[in-house]
């Protein structure tokens, strides 16, 4: 079974073609045959060796991906939501060979659900990590219609999902972006958009003087970006980040394993993209042979939507 993955952890170029075992089917599981899987920041980490001391598997190849989608091969004992020949997708948790970037896939049935009608493998394969990320991040925070809700990396995958999802609760939204990103970001319904960069929660107390009801913190600045929240407001962070105990602000890291097998969560993200609710961004796409390139551009930055890599 051919796959894209490493031997040795390193940089882009330690991404190479190996081959991995079949995964065999359980109860409740399925089979995909694989034609999309996108490319995150995650799976560069997952490449360098950021992730080797929590993965159970210590024996190479280890294959990065936590996005795929495809055409259904194979269900399971008791998986009724789906049928062989079903294009759908899944989010992937990966320890050792069980990543993306595979050509056969076997996950939860929980995991996996038919794709968006009218939008095919590659779009949709953009969709479950970052749309359940930016659920969980929404529902860990808890706030209510009308409340105020900043969003920083409002321009990437997880922060554009958060402004739209954010928006289709009722919320209000004071976003980041770049002058190149404004008019994107504006498009997907952010209220207020201010300059991102160093002093961005200066800018935003400029909008909500009294601080916003709750952040999520797509460009991982952390601390940096707390004063922009009011006392007891919540904050949602993606890389574990917990707070610094000040002000009665609530902070929620944004563990997506959490969530990876909810699969009344992830079938909404699939309506709310079925309803234009949610839009789905490709950048480029890379045949998996390119791997290795897909995660170059990934890290030389300005990415905007996301790299799929094609089976």
């Amino acid at each position: 079974m051919r796959a894209a993955g490493v031997t040795e952890f390193g940089g882009p170029e330690a991404l190479h073609i190996v081959d991995v075992e079949p995964e065999p089917l359980g109860p409740g599981q399925v089979r995909l045959r694989v034609e999309a899987a996108a490319v995150n920041p995650t799976d560069t980490y997952a490449r360098s060796g950021a992730y080797a001391e929590r993965d159970p598997v210590k024996t190479p190849p280890w294959v990065p991906g936590m996005d795929v989608a495809g055409v259904v091969a194979e269900v399971g004992e008791g998986v009724d939501h789906l049928a062989v020949g079903d294009t759908a997708m899944g989010i992937v948790v990966p320890f050792g060979p069980h990543g993306a970037y595979r050509e056969d896939k076997v996950l939860s049935g929980n995991s996996v659900v038919r794709v968006p009608a009218g939008i095919g493998a590659v779009a949709a394969s953009t969709l479950p990590m970052n749309g359940l990320t930016a659920r969980f991040a929404l529902d860990l925070m808890a706030l209510r219609p009308g409340q105020v809700l900043a969003v920083t990396g409002a321009a990437g995958a997880f922060g554009g999902y958060v402004v739209q999802l954010a928006k289709a609760d009722g919320l209000t939204v004071v976003a980041d972006a770049s002058e190149a990103d404004e008019a994107l970001v504006r498009e997907l319904g952010a209220d207020v958009v201010v300059r991102r960069g160093a002093g961005v929660a200066a800018r935003i107390r400029e909008h909500v003087p009294e601080g916003v009801d709750g952040l999520a913190d797509g460009s991982v600045q952390d601390a940096q970006v707390l004063p922009a929240v009011k006392d007891g407001g919540a904050v949602a962070t993606v890389r574990g980040y917990r707070g610094d105990g000040q002000r009665g602000l609530r902070v929620f890291p944004t563990l997506v394993r959490r969530v990876a097998e909810d699969r009344a969560a992830l079938d909404r993200l699939r309506q709310q993209a079925e309803d234009g609710v949610l839009t789905l961004r490709v950048a480029q796409t890379l045949p998996l042979e390119e791997a290795a390139e897909a995660h170059r551009m990934l890290e030389r930055g300005g990415i905007r939507g996301r790299l799929v890599l094609t089976f």
